[in-house]
């Protein structure tokens, strides 16, 4: 059989193709001594440095604009220390809506409490001993019934109480920081996956019905997304992506144009939830959708950082 004649084929000046990769956007070397600026302006200019400087500028942009920033989160964020950074951003006014699970109600609590959190759940599950700290239980339920007899949603409700009882380190407190500012901080549970669920202080009907108003402050912030907004979800696999979505098809049914805004998500691995009900589906219509994988407590400082030397 006759070998094919490589001699024939068609060949073109490499000046004239198009390259994906130019040295202009290769990373500079920073000096001894540098700024976090001349660090951050020295990133190469290529995927995901790429996409945190799109994230950054459009958190810059929705704040000088006066538009929202949805941070969605789970608790894990809270555990690797970063509320302090969340604070500053809340107080700056640029995080202007938090939203978290359950879980992220007692790790703020325990860290207004008593300055630490999260416990050794392998250690303690194997006497039945993990999640019966009696303060977190008894002070977050009855926070809990006593604000839905308001008519207060559950975020409001425990960082009244964080702020009520003067709690020594109230300063490190979400919570209480949402509640002092004024800022809508919306706790969205699925009974049964909290600790405060495993004592017999937890009333069903007042978590559901506390829930249940700050779903529907979520839904007032989402409406408001379109035309230049930012929603992150840093963290929550199933929880906040699923209602974020339906948040948005209620917006949407009121006649909101819920469109044009950046929906970014951070986590450690890629999951099906946030990639669909985070990124792509809510902006079908127009948006733009990024997904970074790392590690929250690299992230999350980076990406704030870079957001206060913008503004």
């Amino acid at each position: 059989m006759p070998h094919l004649d490589l001699t024939k084929l068609k060949t073109y000046p490499l000046a004239s193709r198009r390259s994906k990769v130019n040295m202009a956007a290769f990373a500079r070397v920073c000096r001894k001594g540098s700024s976090f600026r001349q660090f951050y302006q020295s990133l190469p200019d290529f995927l995901a440095a790429r996409d945190l400087k799109r994230i950054v500028q459009a958190i810059v942009q929705a704040h000088r604009q006066r538009k929202p920033f949805l941070w969605m989160m789970g608790a894990h964020v809270i555990k690797v220390g970063l509320n302090p950074l969340l604070i500053d951003m809340v107080r700056r006014k640029v995080i202007t809506a938090i939203a978290l699970n359950g879980a992220g109600v007692i790790h703020d609590f325990e860290l207004a409490y008593m300055g630490s959190t999260s416990e050794d759940v392998a250690a303690a599950l194997t006497d039945g001993s993990f999640g019966m700290a009696e303060e977190t239980h008894r002070t977050i339920n009855r926070a809990i019934r006593e604000g839905a007899k308001r008519g207060w949603g559950l975020g409001e409700s425990v960082g009244a109480m964080i702020r009520k009882q003067r709690m020594p380190y109230r300063n490190l407190s979400l919570l209480a920081t949402c509640h002092e500012l004024g800022v809508p901080v919306s706790v969205h549970v699925a009974i049964g996956t909290d600790i405060i669920h495993q004592q017999s202080t937890a009333d069903g009907a007042a978590i559901g019905r506390a829930s249940l108003a700050d779903f529907h402050r979520l839904v007032t912030v989402v409406s408001k997304l379109g035309g230049g907004g930012v929603v992150g979800n840093v963290g929550s696999a199933v929880i906040l992506p699923e209602v974020f979505l339906k948040a948005v098809s209620i917006s949407r049914n009121l006649g909101h144009a819920v469109k044009d805004f950046t929906a970014f998500d951070f986590d450690m691995i890629r999951h099906y939830r946030p990639a669909e009900n985070v990124l792509k589906r809510p902006t079908l219509m127009g948006g733009t959708a990024i997904s970074i994988i790392g590690h929250h407590e690299l992230l999350i400082p980076l990406l704030l950082r870079a957001v206060t030397e913008q503004l």
